[in-house]
């Protein structure tokens, strides 16, 4: 049976030229970077080297990248660290409905802390109105966090306004860049962030390592203790290989990004319309031209979502039903619901997202074997006739 994975906003399969390139750090060259020896100078080398990769995928200076377990540790970092040390200025942050729950529940531990916690609402294409930033800012405000695209429904958010906003206010900006880092082009200056979180695996590197790129100026603590390891801000003996596996993905992502985006975007439009054209009662979600490249997002009435995933998995074809984070949950999607969906639509909801590797012939299988899948369940489904599809 065919092998059709459609699911890369989850994971991305590492790239062959980053395995090689991490190769020699889980053999020969295995020195702890803190050595002054030459196996230690040679590890620090490629250390400095794969910072100096990852900054220039982002139009950074390699002094502004901390390397992290994840995106998830990088969000941590940015929100408690800076929130904590910066309390003197103000306990009032702001976030947006749609975030990454590495954002959302970060925010949440604060609130339960004693910080004062604002979440912004979306429009029904999942964006966030600069209006309600602006509305929402107090004196006290310290930090705003908003993704720059979000996981679920690919909307790209207007960081660039968003931030401006935000600094004439006085306060500094975060955003989660897990989803576009890779993808989309990304000049940190441009954009006005002061934090921004990135992750390996998204972007054909190694899972375990991510990194927090931090302005000049902005001051941001440590969440661990115990080392002089990067400046301090992450203590602990670095990952070596997979720090080099990630700079390797980062300039492998910065040399190919124009052509792959351009692909997958046209490669995202012809599924995304053939699966409108052949299934009806379909609804797409998210902003279908603002959008992370070959990122489809979907909703099909009275049908259940997770039996979609598993009749596609039978077909190998392999995608999921929101963010893989939160694959466990029975609750309908908190971004669906964001965007003003009922909860028995969001229970429906098919998140397709493509990568550099998939083919015309892939989508083009999809299109013909989702409507059978689609037509089957609904023809079992108790809401099939009191959704007046049938």
């Amino acid at each position: 049976m065919r092998e059709i994975y459609m699911d890369h906003s989850a994971t991305t399969p590492v790239d062959k030229a980053v395995v090689e390139a991490m190769i020699p750090y889980y053999t020969n060259e295995y020195g702890n970077p803190s050595s002054v020896h030459a196996k230690g100078r040679s590890a620090r080398k490629a250390l400095e080297k794969a910072r100096s990769q990852v900054a220039a995928l982002i139009k950074a200076d390699p002094g502004e990248i901390f390397f992290t377990s994840g995106g998830t540790e990088a969000d941590n970092q940015a929100i408690v660290s800076y929130m904590l040390g910066n309390a003197h200025r103000g306990r009032h942050l702001i976030t947006s409905a749609i975030e990454h729950h590495a954002v959302l529940d970060t925010c949440e531990y604060l609130q339960k802390n004693g910080f004062e916690l604002t979440v912004l609402p979306v429009n029904s294409r999942g964006m966030v109105e600069v209006e309600d930033l602006a509305k929402a800012i107090k004196p006290d405000t310290t930090l705003v966090t908003i993704m720059h695209a979000n996981n679920e429904i690919g909307t790209v958010q207007p960081i660039e306004e968003l931030a401006a906003i935000t600094h004439q206010a006085g306060a500094a900006f975060h955003t989660d860049a897990v989803q576009t880092a890779g993808k989309l082009p990304i000049d940190v200056g441009k954009l006005g962030v002061d934090m921004l979180s990135m992750s390996s695996h998204k972007l054909y590197g190694p899972k375990g390592v991510g990194c927090l790129y931090v302005r000049k100026g902005t001051i941001v603590g440590n969440l661990l203790h115990g080392g002089r390891q990067e400046k301090r801000m992450r203590p602990g003996t670095e990952n070596i290989p997979a720090i080099v596996g990630f700079g390797q993905a980062a300039e492998l992502a910065e040399n190919r990004m124009l052509e792959t985006s351009e692909y997958l975007f046209r490669l995202g439009k012809r599924l995304r319309d053939g699966i409108l054209e052949k299934i009806p009662n379909t609804i797409p979600t998210g902003d279908l031209e603002n959008r992370v490249p070959g990122s489809v997002s979907l909703c099909f009435e009275a049908v259940e979502g997770e039996s979609i995933i598993l009749m596609l998995d039978s077909y190998g074809i392999m995608a999921s039903s929101g963010s893989a984070c939160t694959s466990e949950s029975l609750d309908p999607s908190h971004v669906l619901l964001a965007i003003g969906l009922s909860p028995e639509i969001a229970h429906g909801s098919l998140r397709l997202t493509l990568g550099k590797d998939n083919s015309e012939e892939e989508v083009d299988y999809i299109i013909e074997i989702l409507p059978k899948i689609i037509s089957n369940l609904r023809r079992v489904s108790p809401l099939y006739n009191t959704a007046g599809i049938g």
